[in-house]
């Protein structure tokens, strides 16, 4: 299903929208509803032109004559019995203004009619394709109304009366059927054709009513091709009961040839006129003049008729302006062409001998269109001036105008022409870059809160495990050793390999932290002992610290390793315990003590550095805020001393 809204904007001509905003603005104020309904739907839908618009009001549209011409609007003629207006709008917009309403056939051929809504109104019409309706009020705007399923048959290319009786109450839908057949190129499905045979046979046409008679033939000039419609009713039979003495022959072929060209030329260059008036003159071109002023008077809309008559003024007028020195420069002719009336423009391009008016049109229609080959696009991209501006169209045509009067010929000419519409250069993006070094501090320090929360993960498990292992220590087994050295070294070299691979991920290398000197290994031996509150790298260490103060006091006591074996430790514990092959406290704490102050200073230094700087190495604890190292206590000293004499 199309989009009504979309159809509504870029189908209809900028006359025809105008006209509808008009009726809109009368309806709002008069407090009713209105309808795009008819012919204007159908050609929405199927794709064909718009030219015709009838619009249906639940109100008597006849109390909008004031508030319409108020508006701009010409009343062209009015029905009183069906409470219609005829309406004409700026640009030879033609309108029909309809009150909802209902018929009763009382007789063939004589209708009575009755308001009701729009939905009553929809199902008295002729085909189902004219039986849709488009919400033309604020809060429906583009709703379409299809009870009978038009836009099926539209599709299908069918055209399918509403009712079965159709042919025998309204005879003039013939008359219809015929002319929708040879401007659409659509069929009779096989019912409404059948039904169309029958109607013919039994001479349903004489039954006729005036005014179906009146629109039927004024028809015949609103046609986009009214001499094919001439002859499809003259082949059957309806012109004889329509109008007899207007036949095909009456029509002048070479020159609406002539005249259907002239008009394409003119739409190509904004120029869209109304051609019925025009048409009308070819198609009773070699009728008799009282034929003529016959049919004139059989027509419905009296306007039209007066349109019709005024055609060689209206061209005489126009020819009259074109030819003034003062509009002689090329941009003010070019504005008199596309700003005039458009249906003078057409007939005085039609009928014109003079020399002077033909060559104004040759320079309009055909040297002044190449020109628009020469605007500097480029320029003007260059410039920021693109199709995004709201007046880009307006500057496209002021130098349109300025290149046909023979101006901008060069370069510098139309960039001080262009300077005013140039928009100023957009500022530039402000980029915010961060430095290499920031990004690699900021990974380290991303990888060290990560390792935190691992760490503290940790502590919880190993504090669970001193609470569940917890008693005194003759009944339990101390099963925490400390490690060997081989471990101490694996766990340094881890660390260092953990360091250089943080610092081949980053792109630049951060800033030098400080690294933190290796003690050798005896030292950081004898240092571990000397901690006030160890940073709990093994659980082993905190563990033994409140232990070796019984073999200080010099009373030794069988562990009781050896009393019992010792059970291998819980798998949670894998990463803190060490093997039980690893020798007891006591054999670390006999090493010569002489050597500690030597190594003193260097744990001492190594400790006086914040220790957060420092990458802890895997699966070890690490304290939020690591404190620096204490002094080693003498009672310390003293416990390892007793602890060699004791070895």
């Amino acid at each position: 299903m199309p989009d009504y809204i979309y159809l509504l904007e870029n189908r209809l001509s900028a006359d025809q929208q105008n006209a509808l905003r008009q009726l809109r603005e009368v309806a709002r104020e008069a407090g009713t509803l209105l309808f795009l309904t008819g012919d204007a739907v159908r050609d929405l839908t199927s794709g064909h032109a718009v030219r015709d618009i009838e619009v249906a009001v639940q109100s008597n549209v006849l109390k909008l004559k004031k508030p319409i011409e108020k508006l701009g609007g010409q009343i062209w003629g009015e029905d009183d019995a069906s409470h219609t207006l005829y309406l004409c709008f700026p640009g030879t917009v033609r309108v029909d203004l309809v009150s909802t309403h209902r018929r009763d056939y009382p007789k063939p051929g004589k209708p009575a009619y009755h308001f009701a809504s729009i939905q009553e109104d929809l199902r008295r019409r002729d085909f189902t394709a004219n039986a849709m309706a488009i919400s033309l009020n604020e809060g429906s705007y583009g709703l379409l109304m299809d009870p009978l399923n038009g836009a099926a048959d539209i599709e299908a290319r069918t055209l399918r009366l509403v009712s079965n009786y159709g042919f025998l109450e309204e005879p003039s839908l013939m008359i219809r059927a015929i002319r929708y057949k040879a401007r659409l190129g659509w069929e009779l499905d096989p019912r409404t054709q059948q039904r169309y045979e029958n109607a013919k046979a039994e001479n349903i046409i004489e039954s006729l009513s005036t005014h179906d008679q009146s629109f039927e033939l004024e028809q015949i000039g609103h046609e986009d091709d009214g001499l094919r419609v001439l002859r499809a009713l003259e082949a059957e039979g309806w012109m004889k009961n329509l109008c007899p003495s207007w036949t095909s022959n009456k029509a002048d072929e070479e020159k609406l040839n002539a005249l259907h060209e002239l008009r394409v030329q003119l739409q190509v260059q904004g120029v869209h006129p109304d051609m019925s008036a025009a048409q009308m003159q070819l198609l009773t071109a070699k009728l008799a003049p009282k034929d003529i002023a016959s049919l004139k008077k059989q027509l419905l809309r009296p306007g039209f008729v007066e349109e019709w008559n005024s055609l060689d003024s209206l061209a005489s007028g126009f020819a009259k302006i074109l030819l003034n020195k003062a509009n002689a420069t090329p941009s003010v002719t070019y504005k008199l062409f596309t700003t005039h009336d458009p249906e003078a423009v057409l007939w005085l391009g039609f009928t014109s001998k003079d020399s002077a008016v033909k060559a104004k049109y040759e320079l309009f229609l055909k040297t002044w269109p190449e020109v628009r080959q020469r605007i500097p696009y480029a320029q003007m991209q260059e410039m920021r001036i693109t199709p995004e501006l709201a007046n880009y169209n307006e500057i496209i045509h002021q130098i349109f105008l300025q290149l046909i009067d023979g101006k901008l010929n060069t370069p510098e000419e139309t960039k001080a022409f262009l300077e005013p519409y140039s928009p100023p250069a957009p500022p530039p993006q402000i980029t915010i870059k961060r430095s290499r070094a920031k990004r690699a501090e900021k990974v380290k320090e991303k990888s060290f809160d990560e390792e935190e929360e691992e760490s503290e993960d940790g502590d919880d498990e190993e504090d669970l495990d001193d609470i569940g292992g917890g008693g005194d220590d003759d009944d339990e087994p101390l099963d925490l050793k400390l490690p060997k050295d081989e471990d101490l070294e694996e766990d340094e070299e881890g660390e260092e390999e953990e360091d250089s691979e943080d610092e081949d991920e980053d792109e630049k290398p951060a800033p030098k932290r400080g690294k933190q000197p290796v003690a050798p290994r005896a030292a950081k031996q004898e240092a571990k002992p000397e901690k006030k509150e160890p940073p709990a790298k093994h659980a082993a260490e905190k563990a033994l610290a409140p232990k070796a103060a019984p073999a200080a006091k010099g009373k030794p006591e069988p562990t009781k390793l050896e009393k019992k074996p010792v059970p291998p430790p819980p798998a949670k514990k894998a990463a803190h315990a060490t093997p039980a092959k690893h020798a007891p406290a006591a054999k670390h704490a006999a090493k010569p003590a002489a050597k500690a102050p030597a190594k003193a200073a260097q744990v001492k230094a190594h400790a006086a550095k914040p220790a957060h700087k420092s990458v802890p190495a895997k699966n070890h604890a690490v304290p939020h805020k690591a404190k620096p190292h204490a002094p080693a206590k003498p009672a310390a000293k003293k416990a390892s001393a007793k602890g060699g004499k004791k070895h």
